[in-house]
């Protein structure tokens, strides 16, 4: 009770802050708007007829989509624009500087058994912030469903190094965390932040975070220097599997701090409404 009431109390400053921050910033930073003004401006020969067809195509459109259930753009507040954009590059020269070389010697040293091995033990070790995180939102189904597969995981499965309880029970992880909490409770994200070596957040997530530190009993672990260790080794363990991937999205962009904000937003989005 002592870890939630101090997470609800941190969460409520941050909120706070974020609110009174973002209604005093101006919304003309680097966001889509650019791209939709410059989708929107007409071209020298369009005539006003023109111009009035064109808008009722697309609003006829974007009904369809909306019927057909796509997403809709998500937009975010990003009045710290400029610690943001420095702090996107100094987590992408970290990553291709040092995680990167990192992990991919890692994972040329260590056997891909061994390292789901390792992913199955650290996602089994955090089990308290997914089942506070489902009780929270009233999720018993999948709350109980955490604490079945953490005693099977931790017995059958050694401890967690194997997932036996979705192999052999059938029952599959439910991913939650505390900033999903705060996001089904109808918080909004506040503003964008890009934290160094974290990435992408907002000031929900931020808050959200704090809790989910908070119970996770790798935090526990003294002195702190090997409680860092322990994060960072278990950060390289997951990137291995990831080679790739980053350099693949950041290619096929053409603002990937644009795009890595748009995408974190949607993908929160849709873990919310989950």
């Amino acid at each position: 009770m002592k870890l939630i009431s101090t997470f609800f109390i941190l969460s409520a400053l941050l909120l706070i802050s974020a609110q009174t921050f973002a209604v005093s910033s101006s919304p003309d930073q680097e966001t889509l708007s650019v791209q939709k003004q410059h989708e929107d401006a007409p071209l020298p020969e369009q005539t006003s007829k023109e111009m009035k067809e064109t808008e009722q195509k697309n609003s006829d459109v974007e009904e369809d989509v909306t019927e057909e259930g796509e997403e809709e753009t998500v937009k975010i507040a990003d009045p710290i624009y400029p610690w943001n954009k420095a702090m996107y590059h100094f987590n992408d020269k970290f990553y291709f500087w040092l995680l990167k070389p990192v992990s991919k010697g890692y994972s040329s040293v260590v056997p891909e058994d061994i390292r789901l091995a390792v992913s199955n033990f650290f996602s089994n070790l955090t089990t308290p912030i997914r089942f506070v995180s489902n009780l929270l939102q009233l999720k018993m189904k999948n709350a109980g469903n955490e604490l079945i597969r953490f005693a099977y995981n931790s017995t059958a499965g050694v401890g967690g190094l194997a997932d036996v309880a979705k192999k052999d029970l059938d029952i599959k992880r439910h991913d939650e965390d505390l900033g999903q909490t705060l996001g089904s409770y109808g918080i909004g994200h506040g503003f964008y932040i890009v934290w160094p070596l974290l990435g992408p957040s907002s000031v929900r997530d931020t808050a959200g975070k704090i809790g989910d530190i908070l119970l996770d009993p790798v935090s526990y672990v003294n002195p702190t220097e090997t409680a860092v260790g322990i994060a960072a080794y278990d950060r390289v363990n997951e990137t291995s599997f990831h080679i790739g991937d980053y350099e693949d999205w950041k290619k096929s962009v053409v603002n990937p701090y644009v795009s890595m904000r748009n995408a974190y937003i949607q993908h929160r989005k849709k873990k919310v409404e989950e």
